[in-house]
Parts: C-alpha cells; structure tokens; sequence
C-alpha cells in the first residue's frame, strides 16, 4: 500500500486549490499507513518477519532435539543417534546465531521499529541463549557420559519435558508478541507455571540421588547433569519476564 497518491486531471485553472486538494488527501494516506503500521510494525518488510519466525521455528526445533536426543540417551547411553541429534543442535545454534545478527543489522542500519528495537533484540537474545545453553548441556553429556540408574529414568525424562516444554511455551508468547501483544501475557503465565514444575521436579532428583547408595562422586555429577538440564528452565522463565515487559509496552 502506497502512504502518498498524487492526481493530476485535466487543466487546473485555480492552482492554489488544486494543491490544497492533493496535499489533504495525502495526509488523510499518510495517517492512514501509519495506524497500520502501528498494528502491525512488520509489513514494511517481508524479509525481516521471515527471519523472525525463522528465528523462534529454530529454538522449536533445537528444544524438541535436544529433548530427543537426552531422552534416547537416558535409556540407551550414547550412540550414533544422540550423537546426530548433538550435531542436529548445533547447527540449530549456529543458525540462531547467524539470524539473531541479521535481524539486529537491519533493525538498526535501515531504522525498523525505533521505538521497539532494543526490546526485540533483547527478546532474540535471551532465545539465542535457550539455544546456546540446550547445546552446552547436551556438550557437557556428551563429554561425561554419566550413567543414568533405571530407578531415576522417569522422574529424569520427566523434568528433561518440563524443561523443554518451558522453552516451547515462551516461543508461543514469543509468537504472540509479534504478532497481538495483549495476548502475549495470556501465554507467560504458563512458563511461570511449567518453570516451578521443572524445578521442583529437579529438587526431587537431586533428593533421591542423594538419599541413594551411590558413591558420592557419582551424586554430584548427577546433581550436575540435573542442575544444567534446570537452567534451562530458569532461562526460559527469565525469557517469559522479559517478554511481560515488552508486551505491557508494545501495548501502550
């Protein structure tokens, strides 16, 4: 939609009123695209809203592969499959990295969303470190290899998809604030609520670990493993009260 409509028919002989003409019905275009891009802040460019969702598409992704891969190995140690599923995750990560970087060059260097800018940069920056913390647990794994008791599988996958499903619920309220952020709040309240869960369920591992009969060093490098597999959850939260933030102030 163009914001500016000149017409010029046949032969004008008051010139004066001509060009007041022309220029009240600019105006009326000009405040008219301007409304719309207040709705909407986006449709000035394709290519930036494509990285954007491309950017939460990749943290979805990297979430539900780090989920897989650390579920597979809890029940049949490391093969070839966690170790695609690691690499998987790493591209994901490299590519969160590349878009996070073209998204903040042409915010600033072609001056989209001014008033919003930093906040948008801030919300891809706490995803881009969803993404970089799934990659340095699965890092840390993959470099201990620790051995998982049957007795703990459960309650241990079962805070791996709380974790994970934390994540995924701030991409929905990510989603939600691009596009409506009065509705963003309505999807925040369930990362609070699944980020409690997670932590709850990481303090009743570390307390089963520890009331067991392993040998102390295997304890604390299964407290680890469970406090790293927690962090995510916390930065998801993190992620959730941010985006609140930004939400109230998109909305005023």
């Amino acid at each position: 939609m163009h914001c500016y409509l000149w017409r010029r028919e046949g032969h004008v002989v008051d010139s004066g009123r001509h060009i007041w003409f022309t220029q009240v019905l600019r105006l009326n275009l000009t405040g008219a695209c301007m409304a719309e891009l207040k709705i909407s802040p986006f449709r000035r460019t394709q290519v930036l809203k494509s990285q954007i969702d491309e950017m939460l598409d990749v943290v979805s992704q990297g979430a539900l592969t780090y989920k897989h891969g650390i579920l597979h190995y809890v029940r049949h140690g490391w093969d070839e499959a966690v170790e695609q599923k690691f690499q998987q995750l790493s591209a994901f990560e490299d590519r969160g990295d590349t878009l996070r970087g073209a998204i903040g060059q042409a915010l600033y260097t072609e001056m989209l969303l001014p008033d919003t800018s930093g906040d948008v940069l801030g919300l891809l920056g706490f995803l881009d470190r969803l993404l970089d913390e799934m990659k340095h647990g699965f890092m840390v794994v993959r470099i201990e290899r620790p051995k998982i008791p049957a007795e703990f599988h459960d309650i241990w996958i079962e805070c791996v998809g709380l974790a994970v499903d934390t994540v995924e619920q701030v991409v929905v309220a990510a989603r939600s604030y691009f596009r409506d952020p009065q509705t963003a709040r309505d999807h925040i309240h369930k990362v609070h609520f699944l980020e409690t869960e997670a932590d709850e369920m990481a303090i009743r591992i570390m307390e089963q670990v520890f009331q067991s009969d392993l040998s102390l060093d295997r304890k604390m490098l299964l407290r680890g493993q469970v406090w790293l597999i927690d962090r995510i959850a916390d930065l998801a939260d993190d992620a959730g009260d941010a985006l609140a933030i930004y939400a109230v102030k998109r909305s005023i």
